[in-house]
């Protein structure tokens, strides 16, 4: 209890927590989908599983440490292109940094994200990739703030290069909210009592899976929007949500050493003249839930 109050007034003293007025310390999300690919050859049953920790630990008045884990699961059939059926895609990340308030109307969020991402068949130098990002916020009143910032990564296919835009904003009656870094994240959510509300989530990537034993990389290009009811418990501590909407992700199969360069988004700055090993995705419905533990600041 004393770390949380420690914790709660440098959040509120100098505006080091996110933008938003709340702190998610643990995240699971499920999602499933029946994706087919544009020529209707072959149709894949894929389920994602995305867990997220956060634990942060004040050192002084104007800085956070932040420290945390991600680790995603993806299960998808390639229906024996180039030698691969089944493949388990696990993606596991450190997410080490810091929130500094370099004044009363900035705050800078600073990661460093090393990963490993692959099928965790015969690791080597190919499955470890390095990213960071750097987000700066700048508070216009308690209840609005703007975002600015920069994603980075090394990738199989290059270096993929995300510039965030953002924007956190709360109505005076604290029942409906928006809190957005696009293209990466956003959530919109309206209070309709104060266990209840309904809302529309964002949630979009781009990365890339090695897969061991077989000489080639998964691009995965992920875009997913869903529609949502939740229910809180705990006083508002868990949060429960079920949710359905539209996904448009991609998995490209490419052979190793096939690359881009530099990426911008989904732009590839010298052109893409890969030879790719399967064909797009066309976009599906897919159903899902999220289980948020929150802290209200």
């Amino acid at each position: 209890m004393k770390y949380q109050i420690t914790l709660l007034l440098v959040f509120l003293g100098f505006g080091i927590a996110s933008a938003q007025n709340y702190l998610d310390l643990a995240r699971l999300n499920f999602g499933n989908t029946t994706l087919e690919d544009e020529d209707g050859n072959q149709e894949t049953d894929i389920t994602n599983v995305n867990l997220e920790f956060l634990y942060p630990t004040p050192i002084n008045d104007k800085t956070v440490l932040i420290t945390g884990f991600t680790a995603e699961n993806t299960s998808i059939d390639f229906g024996g292109l180039a030698g691969i059926t089944n493949e388990n895609l696990t993606m596991t990340r450190l997410n080490l940094g810091a929130k500094i308030s370099h004044s009363r109307k900035w705050t800078g969020t600073y990661l460093l994200l090393p990963k490993i991402a692959s099928n965790f068949d015969d690791l080597g130098g190919a499955d470890f990739q390095f990213g960071a990002i750097a987000l700066l916020e700048y508070r216009h009143k308690n209840r609005f703030r703007t975002k600015y910032g920069l994603y980075s990564s090394s990738e199989e296919f290059g270096a993929i290069i995300t510039p965030l835009l953002g924007v956190y904003y709360r109505t005076p009656n604290s029942k409906f909210y928006i809190d957005a870094a696009f293209p990466i994240r956003m959530e919109a959510n309206y209070s309709i009592t104060k266990q209840f509300s309904f809302g529309a989530d964002l949630r979009t990537s781009i990365k890339s899976y090695n897969l061991g034993g077989v000489d080639t990389y998964i691009q995965e290009e992920s875009i997913r929007f869903a529609l949502y009811a939740g229910y809180s418990f705990m006083k508002d501590q868990l949060i429960v949500r079920g949710k359905a909407g539209l996904d448009t992700t991609d998995y490209g199969l490419y052979q190793s050493g096939d690359t881009v360069g530099a990426q911008v988004l989904t732009v590839a700055l010298g052109g893409d003249d890969r030879t790719r090993l399967n064909n797009e995705y066309a976009s599906a419905l897919f159903v899902g839930f999220d289980v948020i533990y929150r802290l209200d600041l």
